[in-house]
Parts: structure tokens; sequence; C-alpha cells
């Protein structure tokens, strides 16, 4: 996630203080990694010498002084374009799981137990997005459905792998 083009995307809406920030990014989109406020600040302080935000305000307080940021121009439009650029999909082409498949085959230990420990873990995961998908706002339904799929497609791949660990077997293994 680009926390920067978030934190720009978050002040279309107005000004806000950093405080601000942090607090609305973490009830959005913070469920599961909380912003800290080191970061927001940092991020902040480069979208201001990128010319996307200015200060808008300082106040003095009990504290240190609070700036006021507001997106610019410029910075709208580099929302708008982040917004228009698809993701680039993930194709998974090295996966780890793979690679423990193979070293598992490669010296001769029990590659089907690589596949079932991992099978289970991939479903205790699911069993706690689910339950926090039952329990969470239309948000979090969102974001478990989104790890749930991607789960769901290991799991496929799994028992696919474990079908066909005998030929895999053939193939990597010297002869």
């Amino acid at each position: 996630m680009s926390i920067g083009h978030t934190l720009l995307g978050l002040l279309e809406s107005g000004p806000r203080h950093g405080y601000d920030l942090k607090r609305t990014f973490d009830e959005t989109f913070g469920h599961d990694k909380p912003l800290h406020y080191g970061q927001v600040y940092s991020t902040m302080s480069r979208l201001l010498k990128n010319g996307l935000v200015e200060v808008d305000g300082i106040e003095a307080g009990g504290g240190p002084e609070r700036k006021r940021y507001a997106i610019t121009d410029a910075g709208i439009t580099d929302v708008q374009q982040w917004l228009a650029t698809p993701e680039k999909p993930e194709p998974y082409l090295q996966s780890t799981l793979y690679t423990k498949v193979v070293l598992a085959l490669l010296t001769d230990r029990d590659a089907a137990e690589v596949l079932d420990s991992q099978r289970a873990e991939h479903l205790r995961l699911m069993r706690i997005l689910t339950d926090r998908k039952r329990k969470g706002d239309l948000a979090d339904q969102l974001i478990c459905d989104h790890a749930l799929f991607h789960l769901e497609a290991d799991l496929r791949w799994l028992e696919l792998t474990a079908a066909r660990l005998d030929r895999l077997a053939a193939e990597v293994r010297p002869s």
C-alpha cells in the first residue's frame, strides 16, 4: 500500500493535522497494521518537499506546534494518477513454499509433510479470518474476503502439488 497516496487521498476531504491523518488511516485501513506517528510525519515531510501538500496553518498548543496540511492541485493529480494505475498482479513464480517442497524432495525429506503442515496453517488462518469477517463491518469483510480468496488459491495449489509429488520428485532428483 502506498502510505503517501493514501494520506493524500484522505486530505482531499479537507486539511488535517498529522494526528488526525493517523487516526483516520488507522480506523479506515490500519486494522492490522496501524501507522507509527513517525511514519506519518516523515511521509508528510516528503509530500511537502515534493509539492503535493502545503502547510495550511500552524497551531500552538501545550506541546509542539501542530501543522495542518492541505493537498495541492499537484497532489490531487498525483492521487488521480495513482488510482487510475492498475496494481501489478503478483504471479508468485518463485514462491518460498515451492522452494521448500523441491528442497524436501532433493534432500529425501517428506515433501508431503511440508504440504500438510502448510495446509494446516492455511486452514488455521482461514478460520481466524472467517471469524473476523463474520464479526466485522463491511470494510473488514472485504479485506478478509481478499485474503481468503488468496488462501483458497494456495490450498488448490497445495492439493495439486500433493497429487503431483511423485512426478515432481522424478523431475527434480538427480538420476
